[in-house]
């Protein structure tokens, strides 16, 4: 093949590629739309606990589809974090009642704060779970981790989220996909079981911290009443 030939085609090599990251970038973004109004409306439709499955796991799973089809590690980032602005930016649009709801993601200030950090931290993860060494496994079970945490902490009475209708339904459905999700990161019998020993351990070291905090919490709140 001779020189300008290859010039030739890594030139096209190049062009095939930025247009490829042009497109995961209008996809990121306009998923982030959808996922975001679509939001706004299940949280005022359907029963409760409806609501409260979507925030966060449509969002958590639109993170985990956009990092883990970025083309590289400062475009996961990027993605991530253009595709959750977007959900804010939808979320917050008030299309129900004609009033801004920063309340939607999150339930509060603090929840839609912490929930944002989760989500580009879920992308990068993601991102991270295509290398098929040992990192790539962790980065499944941190994944993993986080989603029945938070599952764990809505479920369990007592806990600082504590949602009396999360149970026994809704829980078991969204531990059943986390679980899941996890398998399907990996892609050989070893992998899986590092990925979901590190999510079991994440895990149970979660729910020992938060039942110890409740415990801690309820003792002074009863000295103090």
């Amino acid at each position: 093949m001779s020189k300008s030939a290859m010039q030739y085609a890594d030139l096209a090599e190049f062009d095939r590629r930025q247009r490829g990251i042009e497109r995961h970038m209008l996809a990121a973004f306009l998923g982030g739309l959808v996922v975001g109004l679509l939001g706004v409306l299940a949280a005022g439709l359907g029963p409760g606990w409806v609501g409260h499955v979507y925030d966060p796991y449509a969002y958590l799973a639109l993170t985990l589809a956009v990092g883990a089809s970025a083309s590289g590690f400062g475009w996961a980032l990027l993605t991530t974090f253009l595709a959750t602005v977007a959900t804010l930016a939808a979320a917050v649009s008030g299309v129900i009642g004609g009033d801004s709801r920063f309340d939607v993601i999150g339930g509060s200030a603090a929840g839609l704060n912490w929930t944002l950090a989760l989500l580009v931290g879920i992308g990068l993860l993601a991102y991270v779970t295509r290398r098929s060494d040992r990192w790539g496994d962790y980065a499944a079970g941190v994944i993993g981790a986080a989603l029945l945490a938070d599952v764990v902490d809505r479920a369990t009475p007592g806990f600082i989220g504590d949602e009396r209708f999360f149970w026994p339904l809704p829980a078991l459905l969204i531990g059943a996909v986390a679980v899941a999700v996890v398998i399907a990161l990996r892609g050989s019998i070893g992998g899986r079981i590092r990925a979901l020993a590190c999510t079991a351990v994440l895990t149970g070291l979660f729910a020992a911290a938060i039942g110890g905090w409740s415990t801690v919490a309820g003792y002074w709140s009863a000295v103090a009443g």
